[in-house]
């Protein structure tokens, strides 16, 4: 089993105090809150990463004639583009846990809040005064320090109507409002900012920033995740049977028909049927990854993998794939898997932190070893 990080949380707070006081409600500083990420990337390695195949970046610059000014390229980016900043920048990397196993383990660390809510692993590397300017965002995000040192500042709770700077390519904030928060965090530092705050934060020297993003579901994703389990109701093809009044006007679509619609939706959704579309609709939606996994490897067979882990390597989860648990059913990138018995002894290993090696792995779960491996739930270390 790999090693458990403690929750990244002030020694002397338990994870329901957290959540209760502090969740999606107010901002909290953790002094050395995930000290396990100072030293593991330095500002190249991100760099590097960015102008790669296949990963997602962001290149935020203001001009230096006119700070004011924005400018943003999205990738892929060159090492053209990375050579030839102006003064103040940014380079944001998504995903990252993608490229990094290692870092994709510091979710651990924030396992008080359900797998389910978990976004993924954006980086920011800056030099001295760069910035992506004051914003909010929709979702929670822990900020994590891991090189250097960036100056945060955090304002006001903003709304649907709060305004932002016209004419730039950037989501920008002219008022903060009252600013509540104003501190350095040093590497190992975590700051927890809930959605909709205004926070703007500056590096001070180079400096990688890490964003662990917790985000929901919105309606529309859930209606439309409703929608498509739905269609395999065959008795929702039925055309609705709807009490009908005298009207004086043919044409019209009256109040009293949208009610009786309305009605029989709220009764779907309360009848058994409905719960299930529902729970089933939200286990895939949150189950799905926002962004595609990337296989690094060829397919192995059943055979290929038994020669490597007799070699010494040990299989584990990989920390960018989706593993949802419901009830008694999994739900792993958007699909519902059924497992047998030995199978789902497992997947608990598995999703408990286990490094699983040769000699745990008969014959018959060497072969689903190689199929989850192959599909990318699984990597090699």
């Amino acid at each position: 089993m790999t090693n458990k990080l403690p929750f990244c949380l002030p020694a002397n707070m338990t994870p329901e105090i957290f959540l209760a006081e502090y969740w999606q409600k107010k901002p909290l500083l953790i002094k050395n809150g995930l000290p396990a990420l100072v030293g593991m990337f330095e500002p190249t390695d991100v760099l590097d990463l960015a102008t790669e195949d296949g990963v997602l970046a962001r290149l935020i610059t203001q001009k230096d004639d006119n700070p004011n000014q924005w400018t943003l390229k999205n990738s892929p980016l060159s090492e053209d583009d990375l050579q030839n900043t102006p003064q103040l920048w940014t380079i944001l990397v998504q995903n990252l846990e993608q490229w990094s196993p290692e870092l994709g383990e510091m979710w651990q660390a924030f396992d008080f809040i359900p797998k389910w809510q978990q976004d993924d692993i954006m980086v920011s590397v800056a030099s001295a005064g760069g910035s992506v300017g004051a914003h909010y965002d929709e979702y929670d995000v822990f900020l994590a320090q891991g090189y250097g040192t960036r100056r945060w500042s955090l304002g006001k709770m903003c709304h649907d109507d709060t305004p932002f700077i016209k004419a730039q390519p950037i989501r920008l904030l002219d008022d903060m409002g009252q600013i509540i928060f104003d501190e350095i965090l040093e590497a190992g530092d975590v700051l927890y900012v809930p959605p909709r705050l205004s926070h703007h934060g500056v590096a001070q020297d180079d400096c990688l920033t890490f964003s662990f993003g917790f985000r929901r579901p919105n309606m529309v994703q859930i209606l439309d995740e409703m929608a498509d389990v739905a269609t395999g109701e065959h008795t929702l093809f039925s055309p609705l049977i709807l009490p009908q009044t005298l009207q004086n006007n043919a044409y019209q679509l009256t109040d009293d028909s949208i009610h009786a619609i309305k009605n029989e939706l709220i009764s779907l959704i309360n009848s058994d049927k409905g719960n299930a579309i529902l729970t089933q609709a939200v286990s895939e939606l949150v189950s799905k990854r926002q962004y595609d996994l990337i296989a690094f490897d060829d397919e192995l067979s059943p055979n290929e993998l038994s020669k490597r882990l007799q070699h010494g390597e040990c299989l584990m989860i990989n920390p960018a794939c989706r593993f949802v648990q419901q009830n008694n059913n999994w739900y792993i990138n958007g699909e519902c898997i059924c497992f047998n018995n030995k199978e789902l002894a497992l997947i608990h290993r598995f999703t408990n932190n286990e490094v699983i090696g040769f000699d745990e792995l008969d014959d018959e779960l060497l072969v689903s070893g190689a199929n989850w491996l192959n599909d990318n739930w699984l990597i090699l270390i």
